[in-house]
């Protein structure tokens, strides 16, 4: 078996006055995935997110963290039926804020998952792990403490329970590993980023075992209020008609919460320790628009590059790629934009795609939606199922792709892609491959 990849590069060497240019092979370490926990608004592990997404069900519901009644927004994709107390102690609880926990939860099943044992591994392991803003509401509740006691009366754990790179720290105290811990924060992209610098931090050799995924929990007064006033939410009242990916009548995102955490694995690690292997992570790519602090650039241009580097990364050609999780978020912009961006990716290939939006189900994740549709992407692979775009209706001639339509299919995929789009213009691709024994 071929534990490598490799990959031509060219170097300059100056002889004298001459400029020689070298051709070399040089071999890079393969990247499998071994272990996957989630908590999403269709699931609270990752077996009943899968079912959930198979079956095509929505998670979008009214709001129950706090009282709408007088809002413009009244739905949301929040996690159904989870006692923290259940997983995390209760004292531990008071010290960190809502996304952290859902982060730690994710990242329990992912290492019982993966049946690795970190104290028995070296440091060669490492944690990166994105969220979009952090912990929201704790700033929100410790402000409002400020002003009703003092600010010099607020919670001693407030900045640690706040401060975003906290999921990824967390997750490496519970589980003791002392490699590069890190943490992405590139908005909506960050899941994806962090899954995608992990994959290269072990395919160059720094790592043998990343954790790398996002968490996210921003479904509060001020993080509702905040996108309402942007203008980025949908304020549809009927829960199937809300966040309605490449539909015509489509008319903002839905907020979802949740947490995606993956263990990617050296190939040969893996192997020497009987891991069972889900896929097999083989491209990243990585950009941005430079162009607005909201808009995706119009042309598609900036998107379109990064999935072609992915794509370049992987050493494979459009025609090879036959699904894409979609960042489609449901907002008018972005879903003829990134249309825009996989017909000038793939070119006449554009039209032989299958492109679903899982958004659909959970809502826009934020930061942990790039690691939940990434578990998403994955199991796809896996099992040979596209997941489909939910709750469709009103084609729209500006995003007329393949986009799977309200029923999935059982198809084998050998490549698919996983895309991610962020406030500032980052853009992140990954690619995975169906592994073969």
């Amino acid at each position: 078996m071929n534990l490598k990849r490799s990959t031509n590069i060219v170097n300059c060497i100056v002889f004298g006055n001459k400029f020689v240019l070298i051709e070399m092979e040089i071999s890079m370490r393969r990247v499998v995935i071994t272990g996957m926990g989630a908590v999403t608004p269709i699931g609270n592990n990752v077996e009943e997110t899968w079912r959930s997404v198979k079956e095509g069900k929505c998670g979008i519901d009214y709001i129950t963290h706090y009282d709408t009644t007088d809002r413009k927004v009244k739905v949301a994709g929040e996690v159904k039926n989870l006692n923290l107390e259940e997983h995390i102690d209760k004292k531990e609880l008071r010290k960190m804020d809502r996304f952290v926990a859902l982060a730690l939860i994710a990242a329990d099943e992912a290492v019982k998952d993966s049946k690795i044992d970190f104290s028995n591994e070296s440091e060669d392991c490492g944690v990166i792990v994105a969220s979009g803003i952090g912990g929201l509401g704790t700033i929100e509740e410790e402000h409002t403490r400020g002003e009703h006691k003092g600010f010099d009366r607020i919670s001693p754990y407030f900045i640690p329970s706040a401060i975003v790179n906290m999921a990824a720290g967390r997750i490496a105290i519970e589980h003791g590993i002392h490699g590069m811990c890190s943490s992405v924060v590139t908005a909506c992209a960050g899941g994806t980023n962090a899954i995608g610098d992990a994959f290269r931090h072990i395919r160059d050799g720094y790592s043998d075992v990343m954790l790398c995924g996002g968490s996210e929990s921003c479904i509060t007064e001020f993080g509702i209020g905040g996108f309402t006033s942007l203008k980025a939410l949908a304020q549809v009242e009927d829960p199937n008609r809300a966040s309605i990916p490449f539909d015509k009548e489509r008319s903002g995102f839905v907020m979802g919460e949740g947490a995606g955490i993956l263990v990617l694995e050296e190939l040969e690690h893996a192997l020497n320790r009987n891991a069972k292997i889900y896929a097999e992570v083989v491209g990243y790519g990585a950009n941005c628009d430079a162009y607005h602090i909201t808009a995706p650039s119009e042309d598609g241009s900036g998107a379109a590059k990064c999935m072609q580097k992915a794509m370049k990364d992987a050493g494979i050609t459009a025609k090879e790629v036959e699904y894409i999780n979609a960042h489609g978020t449901s907002t008018p912009m972005n879903d003829k934009c990134e249309t825009m961006a996989v017909k000038k990716a793939f070119g006449e290939n554009a039209g032989n795609l299958m492109m679903s939006s899982t958004k659909s189900m959970t809502g826009h994740l934020l930061g942990a939606s790039g690691a939940v549709e990434g578990i998403i992407t994955a199991m796809a692979v896996k099992d040979g199922f596209v997941p489909a775009t939910i709750n469709y209706k009103e084609a729209d001639e500006n995003c007329d792709l393949d986009i799977v339509a309200n029923v999935g299919r059982e198809k084998e995929i050998k490549y698919a892609m996983s895309n991610s789009l962020g406030f500032g213009g980052h853009n992140a691709s990954v690619i995975f491959k169906k592994y073969f024994d």
